[in-house]
């Protein structure tokens, strides 16, 4: 499998620390764009946020880790799709996923569009069937087939759902949905933390403690950056109003080692970087390497 050299990888770092051979972490990059609804430029999003991680410091003040020189943080070449598509594309993101778990890798997914997530975590449940899946997203996704597609990024989550307990799955900051959606999360019992909720604190002040409560012992993690604010995050195909900031999104991070609870793995997605704007990409590099960060402080 070919890595990325210091030009191009995450964090722009130097061999022997970027190497797969000997590297704790892997990062995956699938920029596939087939089914965005709205603004476009998913595809751009993987490469934007390599760029701007060049640019993110290496030492992190709370940890007091320089994580990647101790552990090493090994950029995989991206997925060239060869113009497949819906399952075809996503076989191949499992695949590549799969082959980096068996090397006993900490695997972290760039997307794309939100569809790509579901092969990520086909992955990691055969690698960890007792896992919950921790969504963070403006959208619950859960839509059977979205403009005519069940491989809609406004779909992911059905998906999912076809080979994953909805019970064991928990969303937070869903604030855009269909009636479909609503009925969904309450058949099937999805938990989910709408945004109206918890800014009106009926879900406790700590509301990241809460979150966390539904959470197993291992969690993977989905991240759509439409989740934060577009005050943020403008830089998002579906932006929506009354969204998170960085600070505390990190608290919910922080509450799943202070639980004992371990990060299995997780994607990144949705981000379609608008040109002459940097802060969207490198907000989204450093919450890489924070959740990064976080999750290998108390790995040996």
């Amino acid at each position: 499998m070919k890595t990325l050299g210091p030009k191009k990888n995450f964090l722009a770092i130097d061999a022997p620390h970027c190497e797969l051979e000997t590297a704790a972490i892997a990062i995956v990059s699938a920029p596939y764009e087939h089914t965005v609804s709205y603004g476009g430029g998913t595809a751009k999003g993987p490469r934007a946020i390599l760029d701007a991680s060049a640019f993110v410091e290496f030492y992190d003040d709370e940890t007091e880790l320089e994580l990647c020189f101790s552990k090493g943080i090994a950029t995989v070449k991206p997925i060239d799709f060869e113009k497949k598509v819906d399952k075809a594309a996503l076989d191949v993101i499992e695949q590549q996923v799969r082959e980096l778990l068996s090397q006993n890798k900490f695997v972290v997914t760039l997307g794309g569009e939100h569809s790509i997530s579901t092969a990520p975590i086909a992955a990691h449940f055969a690698h960890y069937p007792k896992m919950s899946i921790l969504h963070f997203d403006a959208h619950s996704d859960l839509r059977d087939e979205y403009q005519g597609s069940k491989y809609s990024h406004a779909s992911f989550m059905s998906r999912v759902a076809e080979f994953f307990p909805p019970k064991r799955i928990t969303q937070v900051g869903i604030r855009a949905q269909c009636v479909e959606e609503a009925q969904f999360i309450k058949t099937k019992g999805v938990k989910t933390f709408y945004a109206s909720a918890l800014r009106r604190g009926l879900h406790q002040k700590n509301w990241q403690k809460s979150v966390v409560d539904t959470l197993n012992k291992h969690v993977y993690i989905t991240f759509d950056v439409d989740y934060f604010d577009p005050a943020i995050m403008p830089a998002t195909g579906t932006p929506e109003p009354d969204g998170f900031l960085y600070s505390e999104t990190l608290d919910v991070f922080r509450e799943i080692k202070r639980q004992g609870k371990r990060i299995v793995g997780f994607d990144v997605v949705e981000l379609s970087p608008v040109k002459g704007l940097s802060h969207p990409d490198i907000t989204t590099a450093r919450l890489i390497y924070k959740m990064l960060n976080l999750e290998f402080q108390t790995r040996k």
